[in-house]
């Protein structure tokens, strides 16, 4: 493993309507933990969901993992309780960024965040252009990354739903979507 002084950090934006913008950022968080990097992964809106991410980080002492999003905000009955959430995440992010403990960070569903105009796409850019250590590794989730997110990022991935098991009346599968 690169040592923190040899290390390009890399942001990736997984983005699009279709399914595993998060499975595949948390993928990317288990490789680095396997590596022996410390990882830190926030979650913006999946909040008291139990998933097997979260059970599977709890056996890696290298991972932490915050879920504080409220749930499912397009569903919101109290839109200036979500903002107020999710600012409050955003502070969170800046702070694990700016202690340079971790070298990968997961910022999970942030780009519905900037979708909804809570956090804009600027401010996230203009605070990895400016204040992400050149060696920390960053990944983005959620559909309708901001252009100004995609833009600083050095790999975007657009996900593209061509089928999915809920239109055919397959509820959410426990150990496949959680």
């Amino acid at each position: 493993m690169k040592s923190r002084d040899k290390r390009q950090g890399i942001v990736l934006v997984h983005t699009g309507e279709g399914k595993g913008k998060s499975s595949s950022a948390f993928g990317v968080a288990f490789r680095a933990a396997g590596w022996g990097m410390k990882v830190c992964v926030i979650q913006f809106i999946k909040g008291k969901w139990k998933t097997g991410e979260e059970r599977a980080a709890k056996k890696f002492d290298n991972i932490e993992w915050h879920a504080l999003g409220d749930g499912f905000t397009w569903d919101t009955k109290n839109p200036e309780q979500d903002i107020k959430t999710s600012r409050g995440i955003w502070e969170l992010c800046k702070e694990k960024v700016r202690s340079h403990e971790f070298d990968l960070l997961v910022f999970d569903e942030i780009n519905y965040c900037s979708g909804y105009g809570w956090i804009t796409g600027e401010e996230i850019a203009a605070f990895i252009r400016e204040e992400k250590p050149k060696w920390m590794h960053m990944v983005l989730t959620g559909r309708g990354a901001a252009p100004e997110v995609i833009e600083v990022a050095d790999t975007v991935t657009e996900m593209k739903m061509i089928k999915h098991a809920y239109e055919s009346g397959i509820s959410a599968t426990q150990g496949i979507e959680f």
